[in-house]
């Protein structure tokens, strides 16, 4: 299905209804070096926030553990999804096999300098890098972005631009978020800190993935819209 059907269907839902997080927000038309970037969590928040597929409203996923926080204000692109093409490329960059997506749309940490004090809101990133994670055998990735605009962020356009510092803070991050107190056991590690060219790589193949699994989407529609004039 191509972006603009995509569109023009999204138009009209947005007519009568509240867009779909996901589903309802385009990727943007500059995709993959600015993509629409919908906040779950930040970094004043004690309970991990996330949005509950069906509705699109956020829901508690579990507390932090620890004192463990989100380090930047996290959440996901719309109209991504985790799926074959993702996972594909994680085994041709890891050489690994058995690799499936985790059915998710892709994850991405958002720098700024602003203070954002509450989540479910929109933005517009600017994608540098990530981290290649996998999650038991799923590909799980992290993109790493900007602010579009940011007065001191917004000039990077590599993760070479930003300090090591950074990235391993976020892989502390992600290899701990999940951890259970008292357990030695972790299911999530982290093979490569990756450049804005595997990061659009990433989005594309996302992409793609979403539009796969969604392309009958305005086939859908269509039959419900003639249903209603029955």
């Amino acid at each position: 299905m191509k972006i603009e059907n995509l569109e023009e269907i999204w138009a009209q839902i947005r007519l009568v209804l509240k867009s779909h997080p996901w589903h309802g927000v385009p990727i943007g038309p500059n995709m993959p070096a600015v993509v629409n970037t919908y906040i779950e969590i930040v970094p004043t928040d004690t309970v991990k926030y996330e949005i509950e597929k069906n509705s699109g409203y956020l829901k508690v996923d579990r507390p932090q553990k620890y004192s463990n926080v989100s380090p930047t204000p996290y959440g996901f692109i719309p109209q991504t999804f985790c799926g074959d093409k993702v996972a594909e490329y994680c085994m041709q960059k890891t050489g690994r096999t058995g690799i499936k997506g985790d059915g998710d749309p892709v994850d991405i940490c958002v720098l700024t300098e602003k203070e954002i004090t509450h989540s479910d809101i929109l933005l517009k990133a600017v994608p540098i890098g990530g981290l290649r994670m996998i999650d038991g055998n799923e590909a799980d990735d992290k993109l790493i972005a900007v602010m579009e605009g940011d007065g001191i962020f917004g000039g990077w356009k590599d993760i070479g631009d930003a300090p090591a510092a950074l990235a391993e803070r976020l892989k502390h991050y992600f290899l701990t978020y999940k951890d259970v107190p008292g357990s030695d056991h972790r299911n999530c590690e982290i093979t490569h800190v990756y450049n804005r060219e595997e990061a659009h790589e990433v989005i594309r193949r996302s992409y793609e993935d979403y539009l796969g699994l969604y392309s009958d989407l305005d086939k859908l529609l269509k039959m419900q819209h003639d249903r209603s004039k029955e």
